[in-house]
């Protein structure tokens, strides 16, 4: 089983809104924590020999091959570059996995639920739409099942032949607790917090994926619109929250709810 993994370089560290957009306040970045997970499950697969082939996707400018090195050093057996130096929407890069998807051929698809930075829980969805693939989003848990299919046909006798077909099973997270989804294969499985517990890179691990190679595939090789499709006007941060008051009685408290803050 070959298996696509998805990895976004996010802000790791505070933030501020400067000029009407968000800024780092130190120029610290890492991996998206949902493709973590992502990326880790992956990995788990391949040690129980349930896949081959590990192939890490990110997209960016040329900062972003160190989020790459990383997945290297986690345990990936490729790692692909998409240049851009123009911040991509959820609906261009599912545009782009979507392509690299059928160019690669994975048998699943694997990404954060989420990125961090956004929060746009979008790319997962809007991939698993493209490729015509079914879709299993917020993972809590993801097992391999494989099942039994026969085929028979008769004349003057009968015989009967068997052969396996590999499915997955999905455990996702919902209001009102969870449910399982068996999806056939290539899916796309979108990775939630309680999925694992991601490991932490080794030292000669990190040292090896420096000298590791990182492929590029250019955008126009892949023949994606990559234009924006909204415009982001501004941002700006909350207003800041009034001080509070000390109230000495309950009764005073319901008065101030009923009449100042009108809550009641």
């Amino acid at each position: 089983m070959k298996i696509l993994v998805a990895v976004k370089r996010v802000i790791d560290g505070p933030i501020r809104v400067a000029k009407g957009k968000i800024e780092p306040v130190v120029p610290k970045f890492s991996m998206n924590p949902f493709d973590s997970i992502a990326l880790e499950e992956a990995v788990r697969m391949k040690e129980k020999n349930m896949a081959k082939e590990i192939l890490a996707v990110s997209m960016g400018p040329r900062a972003v091959q160190d989020t790459l090195r990383t997945a290297l050093a986690l345990g990936a057996d490729r790692a692909l570059h998409i240049p851009s130096e123009v911040e991509l929407e959820p609906l261009a890069v599912a545009r782009l996995m979507a392509a690299v998807a059928k160019k690669e051929a994975p048998d699943m698809l694997l990404m954060g639920k989420q990125a961090v930075d956004d929060d746009s829980n979008q790319t997962g969805q809007m991939v698993a739409a493209l490729l015509g693939w079914p879709q299993g989003t917020f993972a809590s848990e993801v097992k391999i099942q494989e099942e039994e299919t026969s085929s028979s046909s008769s004349s003057s006798s009968s015989s009967s032949s068997g052969s396996s077909s590999t499915r997955v099973l999905v455990t996702r997270e919902v209001d009102k607790g969870s449910e399982v989804l068996s999806l056939s294969l290539p899916a796309v499985i979108t990775a939630d917090l309680r999925l694992n517990t991601p490991r932490f890179v080794t030292l000669p691990k990190a040292m090896a994926a420096k000298r590791r190679a990182i492929e590029t595939l250019m955008m126009e090789q892949l023949g994606v619109d990559k234009s924006p499709q909204y415009e982001l006007l501004d941002v700006s941060e909350p207003p800041k929250r009034k001080a509070g008051v000390r109230v000495s009685s309950v009764a005073e408290l319901v008065h101030k709810l009923h009449h100042e803050a009108k809550v009641l």
